[in-house]
């Protein structure tokens, strides 16, 4: 079936990948080429991203670019028709027949693995026989994609091809009666290096949401923010002797959500709420100027997504930082913003 995803560990890609070897620039089959209808997804992608996902799909049988493109046609009329997706998944999908076909692209983010879309290129194989390895040739394409890719800065030359196992993606989902677009994809703690630790659980659901900044310097690629909410974690740990990172979530200038805590989880960001609170922390300092308006749509999707899975009293409150603790935080500007939102209680 076009749905069946057999994960496959390319290391050789890896080591090809990093071997500089001149590759001349991959031939990339466009989107009108293999006859795909003009793109509508919009969520941008902020080059270098630091993962690179690679998967193989099966049941889509091609040795030549006709037939690949009519696979292609049929792949992505199934993604959009049957799945709700504004594509196909992938960023890039390499045929057996050695050639490269652009899926979404470079700019824009795929829907092939929660929590790593934000941050990620998604490669997907097809064409190759059930039970078999992608062809010398596609390998090989896929080769000189990952190092066309870090020569011109949209993968991370540092780049990590994270082992996930994934379900059959035919199951039905948790939650039928939410739409795919209640969440926002939210980068988990295994993506930014979280140090393990055993915290109190929250009881849920909260009753407030408390709006935060870190105060830092914010970020606007995705390295960047992995890095910041790494440094945020030891800082809370070892400075302030907090029992994890303080707050639930993080919102980058990226547009991104970092997981925290998490949904399950107390935090340590308001003395007196941090089991009755979800703390959302925007990473940077914004008393004089406010966060973009990517950081500020996910904020709220998120918000709204917490009351969708239950997380989040539908009669929740929402504060800022300075409300309910003698701060700044979360910053005069951010402050303006949020005193219009919804469940705002001053």
């Amino acid at each position: 079936s076009l749905t069946g995803h057999v994960r496959m560990l390319p290391l050789l890609l890896v080591l090809f990948a990093l071997s500089h070897q001149a590759w001349g620039f991959p031939t990339i089959v466009s989107r009108k080429e293999w006859g795909a209808r003009p793109l509508t997804c919009r969520a941008p992608l902020s080059p270098p991203v630091p993962f690179l996902i690679t998967e193989q799909l099966t049941g889509m049988e091609c040795q030549e670019q006709t037939l690949c493109s009519e696979m292609l046609r049929g792949l992505r009329f199934h993604s959009v028709h049957s799945k709700g997706w504004c594509d196909v998944a992938f960023n890039f999908l390499v045929g057996d027949d050695g050639r490269v076909y652009e899926g979404v692209g470079w700019n824009v983010q795929g829907s092939h693995t929660q929590g790593y879309n934000n941050v990620s290129l998604g490669i997907a194989f097809f064409g190759n026989k059930i039970g078999s390895r992608p062809s010398p040739a596609a390998l090989s394409a896929a080769e000189g994609l990952i190092f066309y890719a870090i020569q011109k800065g949209h993968l991370s030359p540092r780049y990590i091809q994270p082992l996930l196992l994934k379900e059959e993606t035919c199951l039905a989902p948790q939650h039928p009666g939410v739409s795919g677009k209640a969440c926002p994809d939210i980068t988990p703690r295994s993506a930014w290096e979280a140090r393990e630790t055993h915290c109190p659980h929250m009881s849920l659901p909260a009753r407030y949401v408390i709006i935060i900044h870190t105060a830092g310097t914010s970020c606007s690629v995705s390295m960047d923010c992995l890095s910041s909410v790494r440094d945020i974690q030891s800082f809370h740990m070892d400075t302030l002797d907090f029992c994890d990172i303080g707050y639930h979530f993080l919102v980058g200038q990226d547009g991104a959500v970092y997981e925290g805590v998490g949904w399950n989880v107390q935090g340590s960001h308001t003395y007196g709420y941090n089991d009755i609170a979800l703390g959302i922390a925007f990473i940077g300092n914004f008393v004089e100027k406010p966060p973009n308006a990517a950081s500020l749509d996910t904020a709220q999707v998120l918000i709204q997504c917490a009351v969708v899975k239950g997380y989040l009293d539908p009669n929740y409150l929402l504060v800022g930082h300075s409300d309910v603790a003698n701060l700044l935080s979360p910053g005069q500007a951010l402050y303006n913003i949020i005193k219009t939102w919804p469940h705002f209680k001053h």
